[in-house]
């Protein structure tokens, strides 16, 4: 097989994941996978689970393979802890603790059945706009259906090789917990400062205070859900167990409920994390899973994993990057169990499919990034257009190439795209002085570039409306701008000779340059005239003070401020006769 020319990290491991797919599984389709526990908000931080296999998938597909991407919903996990700050959520719930995702009530006023299929509606909208493919698979369901019962007899046959394997490690590390993802290592690190504002990538499959299945009788890698219909919770301890007749009995520490069932008719219960998970790696034939950056600790899931995987149930590891945090910038840390955090929803509210693609797709998975929420994206959209344009004329580096086309388009289709992908900038600061008003924004916009007027707002859609959503929501109403209604006479009269002089050449010229270039050549070419220079000079450090001394003027008579918009922005937006009068003219 040719081995793919691109550097990016993608075409690298989808090379990889190609030829060991082609050894375990020839003629079959490659499969990969995520695992996602809809305990609660699934962050930003999660998506990095669903986004580095969905990539490296798609490359696969673009080569012709077929290819199957797993989202695991581990909807059968028990639920830890009543998160804090979830709409429509009180202390009342902490009743359901022990009990399955999925039966555990929905927020207040939720449209969705029961708690996992609330959080996990929010994660599918947001992966269809991302355009990622996937097959999903209900834990809930799988186990219920009984699914996974020779694989469950088969670990309770076992049940002392798996006891041996982790027992090496509850000697070594006996805080090693037994979620998969950042948060995994029972005993968490300690928490960073909150500017650090990093999400975990993963809070984990499988649930971090998860038993390993010792106990007094003996070590049993399966749990029981109770079958008090009262209780329903995971409480419980298995007293005995007999392989020839597949008896199973088990105690409710909750309520006290006992009984006595035949495993191989019994599915309300499921394998404990850490065997559970390299089950279905063997189950699924995954070639490709990506897991959190505590997964190079010893004693952690996929550490262990390697190991039952191979010596129980005859499979073999998947290929499993791992993955760093991401970053959001302007927001504290939180945990996904926490309200508030940020999640994909929120970040497609104020940015586009792909420029979000491409913050997945330009850095290595052990390479941390952040997810601009404040000024910053400003920045990342102004790099994403230069990348554009480097695309058109040619000049972009082959890695970058590779991680626009990823973030422009998978390999079904091409992602809705901005007609006319005007600055984001230009588009936030136009919407925030307009407060959103279309037919002046269309009048603004359309004199942004005289020769080629824009003549629709839908030309700058949906690149306006997530401006627009960025300032109404991440802005705080103290740094929105507001526009002077009269003009401040008294800072007027207080003007010095050079200063009236700087606005008299400015208005005097405003007809002439009213385009956002023309406007912007003027209010830097101001102070250089003044200077005696000519307009096209380039500055200096004693000319660069007068500018900002100059635009500072600007500012406090337009908008009462110091700052505020880039200035040839504000003077559009605010029109050539109102800016002659707030400027005394």
């Amino acid at each position: 097989m040719a081995q793919s020319t691109e550097t990016d990290w993608v075409s690298r491991f989808a090379d990889d994941v190609i030829a060991e797919s082609e050894r375990r599984a020839p003629g079959k389709p490659v499969v990969v996978a995520s695992g996602i526990s809809p305990s609660g908000p699934i962050h930003l931080g999660n998506l990095r689970e669903v986004m580095t296999p969905h990539l490296v998938a798609d490359e696969i597909r673009r080569r012709g393979h077929e290819v199957r991407h797993l989202i695991s919903w581990d909807d059968y996990d028990r639920y830890r802890k009543v998160p804090i700050g979830i709409p429509g959520v009180d202390d009342s719930w902490g009743e359901h603790i022990g009990k399955p995702l999925t039966s555990v009530p929905a927020p207040a006023g939720s449209a969705y059945p029961n708690w996992a299929e609330h959080f996990k509606a929010e994660l599918i909208e947001s992966l269809v706009e991302l355009g990622v493919e996937y097959d999903g698979i209900s834990q809930t369901e799988k186990y219920l259906a009984g699914t996974y019962r020779e694989q469950i007899l088969h670990a309770m046959r076992h049940r002392g090789e798996i006891d041996a394997i982790l027992g090496r490690y509850r000697t070594k590390d006996t805080s090693a917990g037994g979620t998969k993802g950042p948060a995994g290592a029972g005993k968490k690190p300690q928490q960073k400062k909150v500017d650090e504002a990093e999400l975990e990538a993963a809070e984990g499959s499988g649930a971090a205070d998860e038993d390993d299945g010792a106990g007094s009788a003996g070590y049993f890698p399966y749990k029981p859900y109770c079958g008090n219909e009262g209780c329903g919770k995971d409480l419980t301890t298995v007293t005995a167990y007999d392989d020839g007749t597949t008896e199973l009995t088990y105690v409710c520490q909750a309520c006290g409920f006992g009984e006595t069932v035949l495993l191989n008719e019994f599915n309300r219960g499921k394998l404990v994390w850490k065997v559970d998970w390299p089950m279905r790696w063997a189950y699924e034939g995954v070639i490709f899973e990506p897991s959190g950056v505590d997964h190079s600790s010893p004693g952690s899931s996929f550490v262990v994993g390697g190991q039952i995987v191979r010596e129980i149930f005859d499979g073999v590891q998947p290929i499993g990057p791992m993955y760093a945090f991401v970053g959001i910038s302007g927001m504290a840390k939180m945990s996904s169990s926490k309200g508030g955090v940020p999640i994909p929803a929120d970040a497609l509210r104020i940015m586009e499919a792909p420029l979000l693609r491409w913050l997945y797709a330009r850095r290595r998975p052990n390479q941390s990034f952040k997810i601009a929420f404040d000024q910053e994206i400003q920045r990342l959209y102004d790099e994403w257009d230069a990348l554009e344009r480097k695309i058109a004329d040619g000049s972009v580096q082959a890695a970058d190439a590779a991680a626009y086309s990823r973030a422009a388009r998978t390999a079904a289709r091409e992602l809705p795209r901005t007609p006319r992908p005007l600055p984001y900038r230009t588009l936030a600061s136009v919407v925030d002085i307009t407060a959103g008003a279309e037919e002046q924004t269309l009048r603004i916009l359309g004199e942004l570039d005289p020769a080629d007027p824009l003549t629709s707002l839908d030309e700058a859609r949906p690149r306006l409306d997530k401006a627009e959503n960025w300032i109404t929501s991440q802005v705080p109403a103290e740094a929105r701008t507001v526009v002077r209604g009269e003009p401040d006479r008294e800072l007027l009269e207080s003007l010095d000779a050079q200063t009236r002089e700087a606005l008299r050449l400015l208005l005097a010229d405003l007809d002439a340059h009213w385009s956002l270039d023309g406007l912007t050549t003027l209010v830097y070419g101001v102070p250089k005239v003044l200077a005696g220079l000519a307009p096209d000079a380039k500055p200096t450090p004693e000319l660069k003070a007068a500018q900002r001394s100059f635009f500072a003027v600007l500012y406090r008579l337009l908008v009462t401020r110091d700052t505020g918009p880039r200035l040839p922005t504000l003077l559009l937006a605010v029109g050539a006769d109102r800016v002659r009068t707030l400027l005394g003219g």
